[in-house]
This record gives C-alpha cells, sequence and structure tokens, in this order.
C-alpha cells in the first residue's frame, strides 16, 4: 500500500494549531488519504533533520517566527513570495536528477506564500460594499491604509493592499523610517486611511482584553477594520471599531482561505 502522504505546521510554539484541526477534518471529509502534524522546531536550523527524518513529507505549513528565516533553506521562490518576502507554504518534491537541494541533497523545496490569498479575498467584498474599490479590485480615488504591526502576515497584507491601490502605511510603538507611530494617527491621518488592519495580537485569546492603541473615537461609517486575530471571532479592536460604525471583520476568513489555497499548491 502507499505511504500515507503528510503534511505539517512549521513554527515555534505553536500550542492549539488551527491548521492542523482543519486540514485533518478536511482529509476526512474529502477522502484524502493523508494527515497534518506540528512539527515544533526551536530552532529553524532543524528544519534539514525534520526533512530527512519525515520521507512522507510533501508540504509545510509555516508560521511565526520563520516565515522570512526559512527562505534560506529554498530551492526555488514563487514571484510573489519573493515579492512579499515572506514564505507561509512549502512544497517538498523530489530533487531532478543531478540537482542537490540546499536543505536535504534528495529533495527541491518551494516557497509560496498563501496569507496574501486569503486576506484579499477575505477583505475585497468589505471593499467593494464600503465603495473604497471597484468590482475589479481597484480603488475608487485616492485612499491609504494602515496596517497595524510589523510581524506575522502583515508583508503579504502590504502587497495586497497595494495591488488594490490602497497606499499602505505600516504603524508601529517604535519610529522607524517609513512607518508611523500610534502617536501620528491625528484626525488628518485617520480620515485619508478608510482601511486599517490590525496584524498585531493584541486581543488574541487569552488575552483577550488588550487592543491597538489606536484613537477609535476618529472612526466613523466610512472605515474598514479587518483584524487578522480569528480567536476570539470578535476582539475588542471590533467592538471599539465597530461601535463607531465601522465595517469590521475577524481573521478566520483568511485563515481558512489561505488553509485551502496552500492544499492547491502543494498538490500544483
Amino acid at each position: 500500500m502507499p505511504e500515507t502522504v503528510k503534511y505539517g505546521l512549521l513554527g515555534h510554539p505553536l500550542g492549539h494549531s488551527f491548521s492542523r484541526q482543519f486540514h485533518n477534518q478536511r482529509f476526512e471529509q474529502l477522502g484524502i488519504d493523508a494527515v497534518y502534524e506540528n512539527f515544533d522546531l526551536e530552532d529553524i536550523g532543524m528544519l534539514p533533520e525534520l526533512l530527512s527524518n519525515e520521507p512522507a513529507l510533501r508540504g509545510l505549513n509555516v508560521t511565526i517566527p520563520y516565515k522570512q528565516q526559512v527562505m534560506q533553506y529554498l530551492d526555488e521562490l514563487d514571484p510573489l513570495a519573493e515579492r512579499i518576502g515572506a514564505v507561509n507554504v512549502i512544497r517538498v518534491s523530489k530533487a531532478m536528477p543531478g540537482i542537490v537541494g540546499k536543505a536535504v541533497p534528495s529533495l527541491h523545496l518551494k516557497g509560496y506564500n498563501s496569507d496574501i490569498v486569503g486576506f484579499r479575498e477575505s477583505i475585497r467584498p468589505m471593499l467593494q460594499e464600503a465603495g473604497i474599490i471597484d468590482v475589479s479590485g481597484r480603488a475608487i480615488g485616492h485612499h491609504k491604509s494602515l496596517i497595524l504591526g510589523t510581524g506575522g502576515a502583515s508583508r503579504a497584507i502590504f502587497v495586497a493592499l497595494q495591488d488594490f491601490g490602497l497606499e499602505p502605511i505600516y504603524v508601529s510603538r517604535t519610529a522607524a523610517p517609513g512607518r508611523l507611530t500610534y502617536a501620528d494617527l491625528t484626525v488628518e491621518v485617520m480620515a485619508e486611511c478608510p482601511v486599517i488592519v490590525n496584524c498585531t495580537p493584541l486581543g488574541m485569546f487569552p488575552k483577550v482584553d488588550a487592543c491597538p492603541d489606536i484613537p477609535y473615537h476618529m472612526l466613523n461609517p466610512r472605515h474598514v477594520c479587518f483584524d487578522a486575530v480569528y480567536n476570539p471571532a470578535e476582539t475588542l479592536f471590533m467592538k471599539k471599531a465597530a461601535a463607531h460604525g465601522a465595517a469590521v471583520k475577524c481573521g478566520y476568513d483568511m485563515l481558512v482561505g489561505q488553509a485551502i489555497e496552500s492544499y492547491e499548491l502543494w498538490n500544483k
């Protein structure tokens, strides 16, 4: 009998994994002979050993803190992932004859980014309904957008907003060239940035009483506020934004979208 195909999540620490539960349930529902496991590595340098010890492994998702660190082990990079500068999907296949893989000589690793797909398809209907983009996905008029935080999926979200034509601006607690700090969020800035995406972990379970320190009183029904956090389904960021009339959404649909896209990329 053929060996059961294996996929998994690479990161540290992993704790409760949405990905493992989601993929294994989906494999069962679709009758796919595969299993999804967590690979909690304390150091990305352990990746070659992991790959050598898992001959049935055909694909990985990558999460914090390795979305950039893992790129040094890849043999090929999808152009979109290269543009984003971060990878959250790796397809594992046999190396072509005469070609030596970087991580494991017999393997070829190609990196992709499915975060951008999950985010783009999740927020698109909200932006259209708000009259910020048209049916083709392009901005109506000149708009800017704010990305709260610079870690995790923020790079993919930056590129997605850029592709919509919504000039993205990072917001961080510390000052840096090309970024704003939370103290810089004036009435004028908030007015010209109708799209705000939280890419920080603030408000994530179990610390549900936290939220990014933005001037919520400056929000209005013209704003679209998207939280990449998916647990809880309604974060404090969303509650405070909705209280001022903003359209809000959590990151669950984004997570599902990127997970489904991951499987498609593993089996291209």
